[in-house]
């Protein structure tokens, strides 16, 4: 009986362990993979990248909806803060910038309803100094608890015509350090 308690325990112990490891290192090896996916390999950091226009076939990261534009952007702060710009889409096209952290949390989300002029914000790293340029700017400022994440920029885009309109505003997007 003591054995069987033993081995049972054992078992309730490593399960505990690896569901706790799984827990951790999941979010982080999936954004892994997606940075890799979105920036080329890495290669490309804090500059907006533009997918085409979605089909049946695009499968790049998720299944993408054929109703969106999309644009995204890896940001690496390990050498300061970003600035992030996105115009909005001329009509009534809506957008929609989000920031997800090295973890896939979603650390920041901004929309052309409360944005209407276009969205315009700071991204730092959590803890670090802002720069004095970076508080003239008078912008919001998102704090991310990694170095690495991605932006991504989702615009209504349902028929050709308002693909090619979301298109032209998208290819302003600025991801770019200060």
């Amino acid at each position: 009986m003591k054995r069987a308690a033993a081995l049972l325990a054992t078992f309730v112990g490593l399960a505990i362990v690896v569901h706790v490891a799984a827990i951790l290192a999941a979010p982080r090896a999936i954004m892994a993979l997606a940075i890799g996916k979105l920036s080329q390999g890495g290669k490309e950091a804090n500059a907006f990248h533009f997918s085409r226009r979605t089909s049946a076939q695009s499968r790049d990261v998720v299944r993408p909806s054929p109703d969106l534009a999309y644009a995204s952007c890896v940001y690496d702060l390990s050498k300061g803060p970003v600035l992030v710009e996105a115009a909005p889409t001329p009509g009534s096209g809506y957008a929609s910038i989000s920031v997800f952290a090295g973890n896939t949390d979603n650390i920041g989300v901004f929309d052309t309803i409360a944005n209407p002029q276009g969205v315009r914000f700071v991204l730092a790293r959590a803890g670090e100094a802002l720069p004095d340029r970076v508080t003239r700017l008078q912008l919001p400022v998102v704090t991310s608890p990694s170095a690495k994440g991605v932006i991504l920029d989702r615009r209504l885009a349902p028929t050709q015509a308002a693909f090619e309109l979301a298109d032209k505003a998208r290819r302003t997007d600025r991801c770019a350090p200060l």
